[in-house]
């Protein structure tokens, strides 16, 4: 049995954060299981962690993970964002890792807001009796404070691909001992270009390692990356099959032009927490500045942005200083705010797979949340494919003051309406 927790509690551990404990690890409700952590195999000083950050029930994809990867067996782990899967492969790590040997574990992040996460649940335990040291190496901050870190003799690196391959480039960082390897969202590094960087990273490592994936979906290229770099992984799907039943789906399609229009009007007119999706950063900075004219209270995200400045919009939106957020598909996969209450795609992404990712953001337990899409004729496949894999049609609404875009039925559907069809 997997209750549903509706709020905060200390039984949502998809990543939490207790006052003054976890800052930077996103809270919000998630699933869990009817099982203790004790009985998943870890040992006292790990569970000493665990209880005084108040996981007290592992979610489902902590309890399947953790006891094959405190064993050392290969896996690949399928589950979406805020699902509890940075604690389940953080926790066998600290458990199997050797400690003042140099670095000994390595994960390896699309983006910097994922790795400040994983980096902050990691500082847990370096202020526990386990002492686990580690470092953060990302893109998009000065490169200095970094060799400080390395000098640190850090047991772990948490790292986003590019400035990792600059360190070793430099010599500043070594992966000759690393034995514990980590690949965090796999499909997003696929997205975004990473595939080489990830080859490159993973092959100057020793062969004999531990290796797991983690991933929302498991396209053709990724399922190659696991045939060629791990050893017979054991695979565990908890992958969501559709979009969670407290979601509201609406699709707005309106002619290319009116597209800009149609967004402002639904952040006009649907109240409550938002993040919205778009493709281009010129587009996010076009839509913040209509919206702050407006009066909105808005933040955004997106590659052009400093680091600095990117983790001040996420944490003035996840403490509710800004209402709306606009983040490119670039920086978006880091994002897991509780309480998000409408998600807008002023783009549709680009599979029905990201787009029940991206939907997950809201209804987190048993809350409610609306996902409303802008879409053109262009998309028109898309929405087949998105409403194949939702099981039902998306409904067709109108956004106040913008005409709607009128389908014309294809031939196939004319003929079956046909009143002279034989």
């Amino acid at each position: 049995m997997i209750p549903r927790v509706a709020d905060g509690s200390r039984t949502g551990n998809g990543d939490p954060e207790t006052p003054g404990a976890l800052a930077g690890i996103p809270q919000h409700p998630v699933e869990t299981t009817d099982r203790d952590f004790v009985g998943l195999g870890l040992e006292p000083a790990v569970l000493e962690v665990v209880e005084r950050i108040g996981f007290e029930h592992p979610t489902p994809i902590q309890a399947a993970v953790i006891p094959d990867a405190i064993t050392g067996t290969d896996l690949i782990g399928l589950a979406e964002t805020g699902s509890g899967k940075t604690a389940a492969f953080v926790l066998p790590i600290v458990q199997r890792l050797r400690r003042g040997a140099g670095v000994r574990a390595l994960i390896v992040s699309p983006t910097r807001e994922i790795a400040l996460q994983t980096k902050a649940f990691l500082d847990l335990f370096r202020k526990s009796r386990l002492r686990v040291n580690s470092a953060c190496l990302i893109g998009g901050v000065k490169i200095g404070p970094q060799f400080d870190q390395l000098r640190t003799d850090p047991d772990v690196l948490v790292v986003t691909p590019g400035r990792l391959l600059d360190h070793v480039e430099r010599g500043t960082a070594s992966l000759a001992g690393v034995e514990e390897l980590v690949l965090d969202e796999a499909d997003h590094m696929l997205d975004l270009g990473f595939m080489p960087q990830i080859q490159r990273i993973v092959s100057q490592l020793p062969r004999q390692r531990h290796t797991m994936l983690f991933s929302a979906t498991m396209p053709p290229p990724i399922e190659r990356l696991a045939k060629r770099y791990m050893k017979d992984p054991v695979r565990i799907d908890l992958s969501p099959k559709g979009a969670a039943s407290g979601i509201e789906h609406r699709l707005y399609l309106v002619d290319e032009r009116d597209k800009k229009r149609c967004a402002v009007a639904l952040l006009d007119t649907v109240p409550g927490s938002t993040l919205v999706f778009t493709k281009r950063r010129s587009d996010a900075e076009w839509l913040c500045r209509v919206l702050e004219r407006g009066e909105h209270s808005v933040a955004r995200i997106h590659s052009d942005r400093s680091q600095s400045h990117r983790v001040a919009a996420l944490e003035s939106f996840r403490a509710g200083r800004h209402r709306i957020l606009v983040a490119t598909n670039i920086a978006a996969r880091g994002i897991d705010v509780q309480g998000i209450e409408h998600i807008l795609n002023y783009d549709l992404p680009d599979t029905p797979e990201d787009y029940i990712h991206r939907a997950g953001r809201t209804a987190r337990g048993a809350a409610e949340g609306v996902v409303s899409s802008i879409g053109t004729w262009l998309d028109k496949s898309l929405i087949r494919q998105v409403e194949t894999a939702l099981g039902h049609p998306l409904p067709r609404c109108e956004a106040e003051g913008v005409a709607a875009y009128r389908e014309l039925r294809s031939l196939k559907e004319r003929r079956k309406r046909s009143p002279l069809r034989r």
